[in-house]
């Protein structure tokens, strides 16, 4: 095993890949919960029964796929990132498609099921690692700053010490809360560990975290320990059901395809480039396995909407375990069966709160951030470009708008500086693409 993953090239132990993989695992946790939540509509009331997904079965297959694709990414790519249903493209799945469009969930289903072999296609034929490897260095360290800076933003938003404000759109949160105290305290004692160059030590302060939480009585002590997973049979296999429904075949189910395609792209694009640049693994501006890795996503898809979940995608929590020591696939190997754990354990995972979970991010987004000191700034055709890029993932709440904008201007400026030749035919298209993506 340790041949395999090559833990001697990459100077790693079996200690730091567990702790790495329990690390992510641990910071993306709550998608078991979220995940359900957004599939079933829960928030949304007098929805008819038709529209709305079975929670249970929702769960057993955020638990499966996320373990089928962080499996893959492991055994196959070889790299620490893990995967599961992704947020936004969820949002996207439930709110848009199935509330305000109409559409059976088992539609949506069937479109990312199409989406996920479509994708499956472009990676075999080699063209999703070369759209990748055409994007210059600079945007690509850009989109890991930026990164960096979002999930930092959900970190704080998370743990409320950054509020919704109607006159400033954000503002302080209320330090007389104790959650907030709690993920502030978080905060200080992974910053602690960090700094005496503590291996694992976001890990660690989630775990600290955790304990003065139950302590003090702002994590509740878990009810149990082990419970039997839901039945999976009201998802499993619905998706089929849509391909002899003539109404599955129109112009508004192709658009939602295509959105899945879009978005999935760019989000596991940025995700993949941001983590692996962290580690050390983006050489001459080329990651080793691109294809591999992206095939990962693609089949973990097919088989999350097999199940009954919308897309998968790479996540960026999978930094906090790269941070914790993580550098081969051993740790999402790791990943994968502590998701499959969590289904017989989902008791315990009462404890992982968001005040538990957000120092990890924010700290993580310090980390991603480092990036930025690679970046030629003294350049302002690189300068504008990546700085947009940056910027404009938190302040749109969007991983994808953010790589539109700077994609849109990166050939802009090089133009206007003389040195349109320098970039790659591909780049143009990007804008091109990017530039109806944002008028729509």
């Amino acid at each position: 095993m340790k041949k395999y993953f090559q833990f001697d090239q990459l100077g790693t132990t079996y200690g730091r890949e567990i702790l790495g993989g329990f690390t992510t695992f641990l910071a993306m946790a709550y998608i078991l919960v979220v995940n359900p939540l957004t599939l079933t509509l829960d928030d949304v009331k007098d929805l008819p029964d038709a529209l709305r997904m079975d929670y249970g079965a929702v769960f057993v297959a955020t638990a499966v796929s996320a373990a089928i694709g962080c499996f893959i990414m492991g055994f196959l790519a070889k790299y620490p990132l893990a995967l599961a249903p992704g947020l936004g493209l969820n949002a996207f799945f439930a709110y848009t498609v199935v509330l305000v469009n109409g559409s059976p969930w088992q539609h949506a289903l069937a479109a990312v099921f199409i989406s996920g072999v479509f994708f499956l296609l472009l990676t075999l034929t080699g063209l999703r690692e070369k759209l990748i490897n055409a994007i210059p260095m600079e945007l690509k360290l850009a989109v890991g700053a930026g990164i960096g800076l979002f999930i930092a933003f959900i970190g704080m938003q998370n743990a409320k010490i950054i509020v919704n404000n109607d006159a400033t759109l954000v503002g302080i949160g209320n330090f007389h809360d104790p959650q907030v105290l709690l993920a502030v305290f978080g905060i200080i004692i992974t910053v602690v560990l960090l700094v005496k160059g503590l291996k694992g030590g976001v890990f660690y302060g989630m775990v600290i975290t955790a304990i003065v939480g139950m302590i003090f009585g702002l994590v509740e002590l878990p009810s149990g320990v082990f419970s039997a997973p839901p039945s999976i049979s009201p998802t499993f296999g619905a998706l089929f059901s849509a391909f002899s429904d003539p109404e599955f075949y129109s112009l508004s189910m192709l658009s939602v395809i295509l959105t899945f395609l879009f978005v999935d792209f760019f989000d596991n694009a940025g995700t993949l480039m941001a983590v692996a640049n962290q580690a050390g693994f983006v050489k001459d501006n080329r990651l080793p396995r691109a294809g591999k890795a992206l095939i990962s996503d693609s089949i973990a898809t097919i088989i999350g909407s097999i199940f009954g979940t919308s897309t998968i995608t790479s996540y960026v929590e999978s930094s906090s375990g790269v941070a914790a020591g993580a550098r081969t696939g051993f740790a999402s190997v790791v990943t994968g069966v502590l998701f499959l754990l969590a289904l017989f354990l989902s008791p315990l995972l009462s404890v992982i709160t968001s005040a538990v979970t957000a120092p990890a991010l924010i700290v993580v987004g310090v980390l991603m951030v480092a990036s930025l000191g690679q970046i030629a700034w003294h350049r302002f055709e690189i300068a504008v470009p990546a700085f947009l890029t940056m910027i404009m993932m938190p302040l749109t709440y969007s991983i994808a708008t953010g790589i539109a904008v700077g994609f849109v201007f990166y050939p802009l400026t090089m133009i206007i500086k003389g040195k349109a030749k320098e970039v790659s035919p591909i780049m143009y298209i990007f804008a091109v693409i990017f530039l109806l993506y944002l008028a729509a």
